[in-house]
């Protein structure tokens, strides 16, 4: 094996981005390592490359120099319908009992993790819209996450080369792209508009959580990109990955990723030609016609989230709307029973089922309740949550956070103009509440309201600028203000707002 670079050169710089970004090269990947650093090096506008590793290696990174290398050093290869046997079974096994189970609620949630340019979410609504009769009666989210705004904005565009369709059926291009200028061919709008592009990254930020919509997915697809980790942040963003399923979700990851040794929470599901996983119990098997093997036990590790609680903040002149609700000033609750810790250790392992049995039948504090809340939320009971939350604020009209957490619902559910509402009312509780103001951007961002959107994210960045770098953020599971500073530039530059 030869190699440009001298070996102890590219020996470093590996050691460095295991370190420094959890990618894994070891010397069997170092042809890679070398075509993809020079290859950054360009954009970085070095001519010498070892300059630019010296560089890298020596002087303090910012997250966004980060992102960028991350990019370079995956790899962002795709193309419609790959892996031609992954969208034969979501069309033949998955989609089918999924919509029988769904048939009243009419409601869909896949998310792609690692995009790309957009060839595989779009895949994705394409199968779908081929599975569902009257798909505009349902509610159908799909949500694509990378971790680069420029090619975020490019699977946007939804516009491809011929590169794009190779391996893939014909009838694709001809029913669901336009011809246009230079031989591209552009996505017909009706598939288009079901996809939402969003700036996430995979092995520094929270998920689940209703803040990046990652929660309640029915289906997650995440292919040819773990397999960039190192073991431990692989076990990390797998686990995170579980935790956004509903029970019964399925986790699709390639061919070339298959292994239960790297998904031990998972069941495997065999099916003709490959294998899929599947969040389950032995409680919930029989509503699922595909065939199940046990599942392995549950893992002892866990991350408990940060516990965020403080006093409601006071403004002069606030909504109308909830002044005549307003009787005295009371804070937040600190003292946690054992009951709610040992809830907490369930929620954060994923298993939102055994966080409703222990608390839908008790007297619940302020704090269990909007942990069952969350729970319910997660399991995809959409429904019971709204209600839950309903009651819950009728006792305690003052908590900011159950207005948040009511409008991160209510948007779940596309019931974007009554979020708006709730929203404001968290606002006018705390008016420093910053996940509000961001959720509100984005509720203005799907409605279209660019001037809206760009104000909420700019309100953001205002109240970003007055926290230390680490402060941790209220209600945001341990994200820091540094960090929410980064995912909001990143955000307002994938959807061109700046």
């Amino acid at each position: 094996m030869k190699f440009s670079l001298p070996e102890n050169t590219l020996l470093k710089l590996s050691e460095f981005i295991a370190s420094k970004l959890a990618l894994n090269f070891p010397k069997a990947r170092w042809n890679d390592l070398e075509r993809n650093i020079v290859s950054a090096s360009n954009e970085f506008g070095y001519k010498e490359v070892e300059s630019f590793i010296q560089r890298i290696m020596s002087s303090p990174l910012t997250h966004e120099h980060i992102e960028i290398l991350t990019a370079h050093l995956t790899n962002n290869e795709t193309y419609f319908w790959r892996e031609q046997k992954t969208f034969e079974v979501l069309e033949q096994k998955i989609l089918p009992g999924l919509i029988q189970i769904r048939k009243e609620e009419k409601r869909i949630r896949i998310w792609s993790a690692g995009c790309s340019t957009g060839e595989e979410p779009y895949s994705i609504a394409i199968a779908l819209n081929r599975s569902i009769p009257n798909i505009k009666d349902w509610n159908i989210t799909i949500l694509a996450t990378d971790i680069s705004p420029r090619i975020l904005r490019k699977a946007t565009a939804g516009i491809y080369s011929q590169w794009s369709f190779r391996n893939s059926p014909q009838w694709l291009k001809e029913n669901y792209f336009m011809p246009t200028e230079n031989n591209k061919f552009e996505l017909i709008p009706a598939i288009k508009s079901m996809v939402k592009f969003e700036y996430l990254n995979l092995a520094d930020d929270v998920f689940p959580s209703p803040l990046n919509n990652t929660n309640a997915m029915d289906i997650i697809f995440c292919r040819n990109v773990l397999m960039y980790f190192t073991q431990e942040r692989f076990r990390q963003v797998s686990r995170g990955l579980y935790n956004s399923l509903v029970q019964g979700g399925y986790f699709v990851v390639s061919a070339s990723e298959l292994s239960t040794q790297n998904f031990p929470e998972f069941t495997p599901v065999n099916v003709p030609g490959m294998v899929i996983y599947q969040k389950t119990s032995k409680k919930i098997k029989d509503r699922y016609k595909l065939t199940f093997v046990d599942p392995p036990p549950e893992p002892v590790s866990l991350k408990v989230p940060p516990k965020n609680y403080q006093t409601i903040e006071w403004a002069k002149s606030q909504p109308h709307e909830i002044e005549n609700e307003i009787t005295n000033h009371e804070e937040i609750p600190k003292q946690i029973v054992p009951v709610y810790e040992e809830t907490l250790k369930a929620y954060s392992q994923g298993d939102y089922a055994e966080v409703i049995d222990k608390l839908q039948n008790d007297e619940q504090t302020v704090e269990e309740q909007i942990l069952l809340i969350r729970a319910l939320a997660n399991q995809g009971n959409l429904i019971e949550a709204l209600k839950m939350c309903e009651k819950t604020i009728t006792t305690n009209k003052l908590d900011p956070r159950l207005y948040y957490l009511y409008a991160t619902i209510l948007q779940e559910n596309n019931q974007l103009n009554e979020a708006i509402v709730s929203l404001k009312r968290a606002i006018y509780l705390d008016t420093n509440f910053v996940l509000s103001y961001y959720l509100l951007g984005n509720i203005y961002q799907r409605l279209g309201d660019v001037k809206n959107a760009k104000k909420s994210y700019e309100n953001v960045l205002s109240l970003l600028n007055k926290c230390s770098k680490d402060e941790i953020l209220f209600e945001s599971e341990g994200l820091t203000a540094g960090r929410f500073k980064e995912i909001i530039n990143a955000t307002m530059q994938t959807r061109e707002l700046v």
